[in-house]
């Protein structure tokens, strides 16, 4: 088979993608959480650099998802083109989400559309783990990636962190946490307010809530981290 390059059908890519694949790799995907059933044993260091040869193509993705193969799915992920994404299709692959892993890297993409903040709603009140995971994998990612969006975006969904941070569901609360420290390390003006709710939901009677709160407030009291933020460089 020829070099990879942006001409490779779906089909191209999925041989391809079985030619590189590993047992070893998929006994390390298991030890990590990763659903393995589908998966061919392809690890992000080879998916990455193989989706910047192949370039973005919305039509090529949709192929690629529709296969159910891990490693499809995730180079569908890396290869979607954000603006051509409806919301009829997120809702589409995020009830196949049977990953943590394929949740975070979907997120990013589901978070560059335009309509990012009525999924991160919706799917906060869904009631399926993997898709509520990605209501707060998608408020992580856009608090540290959506640098044009102002910072009461952000601080407009510490209620709703408030809200889902007694789910005690190991997917969600891990989301959760990760939504709040992301946001209170966006910028000063979020810091105050975000630790503050960090602290409240130290001090909670709930198990999952005061976990939550416990694991903010200590990376977000971190000196050297602390530094970096009144600095600008968070």
């Amino acid at each position: 088979m020829a070099l990879p390059d942006p001409s490779w059908s779906a089909d191209d890519i999925v041989a391809h993608l079985r030619s590189i694949g590993t047992e070893e790799n998929r006994a390390g995907m298991a030890r990590f959480g990763i659903n393995t059933v589908a998966a061919l044993g392809v690890g992000n260091s080879d998916l990455r650099p193989l989706a910047r040869k192949l370039k973005k193509n919305h039509e090529r993705s949709l192929l690629l998802w529709d296969t159910g193969i891990r490693e499809a799915r995730l180079m569908a992920a890396f290869t979607g083109e954000a603006k051509k994404v409806d919301i009829g299709q997120c809702r589409r692959w995020a009830a196949g989400f049977d990953s943590w892993e394929i949740v975070d890297t979907v997120a990013d993409l589901f978070a560059e559309t335009p309509f990012w903040r009525e999924l991160i709603e919706e799917f906060a009140e869904d009631e399926r783990e993997f898709v509520r995971r990605t209501a707060f994998a998608m408020l992580a990612w856009g608090a540290v990636h959506l640098k044009k969006e102002p910072d009461g975006t952000f601080l407009a969904y510490l209620p709703l962190i408030e809200k889902h941070a007694g789910d005690p569901r190991n997917f969600v609360r891990k989301a959760v946490n990760w939504a709040l420290r992301q946001i209170g390390k966006r910028s000063m003006a979020l810091y105050a307010p975000a630790l503050a709710l960090a602290e409240k939901l130290a001090a909670s009677s709930d198990k999952t809530a005061r976990w939550i709160g416990k694991d903010a407030v200590k990376e977000l009291t971190d000196a050297k981290r602390l530094e970096r933020l009144a600095a600008g460089k968070a």
